[in-house]
């Protein structure tokens, strides 16, 4: 049995007249009643009563097997219709990575309008390092990250989508709060709160190479994990921190954020991928950022 045959039996069981049903399917009624007879003979059943030449009506069986029809027809175009958006990468699941600090800058601002135009598309987070989400795209945990090079994993792939600088922030109390720029030497004795190195290897030696340059290693005192963390410790006047701008966003009272006198090291954020696991929904979510950070960089 072929699909042609459900059409054809559903054609004539709607008009129950081999000619209207041949003229509804484009065809010529001869060839229509040979697919009518090779199908009731395939089913070993009638399907059809035929009263005269003209005059037709369904049997029990056809009146079955009609309902039958249209509900594999209606099954068969929803799995087409699933497969095709599937394959246009507008339905299923993406699980994406991101570090602490992009949740502070683009990253909302990407989700929501990726959302807003693919509904059908499930996105799962997970708060990951940069070096985990290294892991975690090679163990098929994540299919796209947000991260920041250098990438330890030189066999994925990354697009650079945002730059940004360094700044100090300090207690609004903080001598060194009157300040405009704030030169590095002037944090020699400052206690400085910084995250683990392991969290972020790459972000982390961009922020200490601004000491190295000066010739001193920085008074580390505490060491928090969350950069809102480190944020409510500077508020709490128990030091100050060296932290990518974007974490200016952090609205939080009794802080401010300085620039730095001296030329800062760049931090990037990058959309990481694997190569070969190119899927029509990763490759429509990577088109969709890099649109979006055109975007946005334009109203700039």
């Amino acid at each position: 049995m072929e699909l042609r045959h459900l059409r054809y039996f559903i054609a004539v069981a709607e008009e129950l007249h081999f000619s209207k049903a041949a003229e509804k399917l484009h065809i010529a009624q001869p060839p229509l009643s040979q697919q009518i007879q090779q199908l009731e003979a395939e089913l070993g059943v009638k399907l059809f009563h035929r009263k005269t030449k003209r005059q037709i009506q369904l049997t029990e069986a056809g009146k079955v097997f009609l309902q039958e029809a249209y509900q594999l027809l209606v099954q068969l175009e929803t799995a087409i219709a699933l497969t095709q958006k599937i394959g246009r990468g507008e339905t299923g699941q993406l699980r994406i990575g991101f570090t602490s600090l992009v949740i502070y800058d683009l990253l909302p601002l990407i989700l929501r309008q990726f959302h807003e135009q693919f509904l059908e598309v499930e996105l799962v987070l997970r708060e990951l390092t940069t070096s985990q989400q290294e892991q975690a795209l090679r163990d098929s945990l994540i299919h796209v990250g947000f991260a920041h090079p250098p990438l330890e994993d030189d066999t994925l792939s990354y697009h650079c989508i945002h730059k940004q600088t360094l700044v100090v922030a300090l207690s609004s109390t903080h001598l060194l709060a009157q300040e405009e720029h704030i030169c590095v030497r002037s944090l020699l004795s400052e206690p400085l709160i910084m995250f683990p190195r392991y969290l972020a290897p790459g972000l982390y030696e961009r922020i200490m190479s601004l000491f190295q340059q000066e010739n001193f290693k920085p008074n580390i005192t505490q060491e928090a994990i969350q950069m809102q963390t480190i944020i409510g410790l500077v508020s709490a006047g128990m030091g100050v921190a060296v932290i990518p701008s974007s974490l200016q966003n952090l609205q939080r009272s009794g802080i401010v954020y300085r620039p730095i006198f001296e030329q800062a090291p760049v931090i990037e954020t990058a959309v990481i991928w694997q190569h070969n696991g190119l899927t029509p929904i990763v490759e429509n979510f990577l088109q969709f950022t890099q649109k979006a950070i055109s975007k946005f960089q334009q109203r700039q």
